[in-house]
Order: C-alpha cells, then sequence, then structure tokens
C-alpha cells in the first residue's frame, strides 16, 4: 500500500481544510446501496478530488465488514490509491487519554473511536464521520 511520507510523518503534512480522515461510518455509507445520500456525496468528492484519507484501524474495520465482491474489490482498489495515516505510540497514547476522559465524562466510547480521533488530531486532519461518538469527542 501507498504511504506518502507526509502523511506518516504526522503534525500537519496537510492543510487540516483539506484532506480528511473518512471514519468507517462514513465508508459504510458510500459503499453500500442503502446510505444516507449526504454521507455518501461527502465520501464521494473527497474521493474524487483526492482528499480522503483513511488509518489501519479504519482499513481493518471495513475488511471486517465487508459481505461482497464488489466490496471487497472497492476496498483493494482503495488500498492502491487512499494514503494511510500511521498510527504510531504517541497515538496511542493520547487515544488511552482520551478514554480516560471519556470516563470521568461518564461516556463509554469505542475503542477504535478513540484511536481515529487521536490519530486526526496527531496528524491535524479533520474526520469525516458519521457516528455521533465523534461528535462528542470534539468536545473534549
Amino acid at each position: 500500500m501507498e504511504e506518502l511520507d507526509s502523511v506518516s510523518e504526522g503534525h500537519g503534512g496537510f492543510e487540516k481544510e483539506k484532506v480528511k480522515l473518512v471514519d468507517t461510518s462514513s465508508w459504510v455509507h458510500q459503499m453500500r446501496r442503502k446510505a444516507e445520500p449526504a454521507v455518501r456525496a461527502r465520501v464521494e468528492q473527497l474521493l474524487a478530488i483526492g482528499l480522503a484519507a483513511w488509518c489501519p484501524i479504519v482499513r481493518l474495520e471495513l475488511w471486517a465488514g465487508v459481505s461482497t465482491e464488489q466490496e471487497r474489490a472497492a476496498l483493494r482498489d482503495y488500498e492502491q490509491r487512499i494514503p494511510e495515516l500511521s498510527i504510531n505510540e504517541e497515538i496511542w497514547q493520547s487515544a488511552c487519554e482520551l478514554a480516560d476522559r471519556c470516563r470521568k465524562a461518564g461516556k463509554r466510547v469505542p475503542a477504535n473511536d478513540l484511536l481515529i480521533t487521536a490519530c486526526a488530531r496527531y496528524h491535524d486532519v479533520e474526520l469525516e464521520s458519521a457516528d455521533a461518538h465523534f461528535d462528542f469527542l470534539k468536545t473534549l
């Protein structure tokens, strides 16, 4: 898989108003027929202009959920052309700190969403998501 140096290095490799880390929830809307049209359109636009990115945990979640050969083919295509934001030790530590802050706030957030949020923050990119957990995480 192609990984861009500026993406893997992190800390501002892209202008955050452009490149977006697309969460699994939005990819699902883009890949499935029964989907929210507005979410699909946002992801399609990011793909069309080359500004969609993902990270290893998003890619894994998608592979774990594919059910058709068409979805598998789409993922294989995306693996060749979508930049992957790396996840390093600093990102893992940030995700753990987010988990602690969530617990203190009395909220439970899936571990994958914590890791995805930490990844986006580290790489200084916005998140494209259709998952309410990310709205809460923006407040922390």
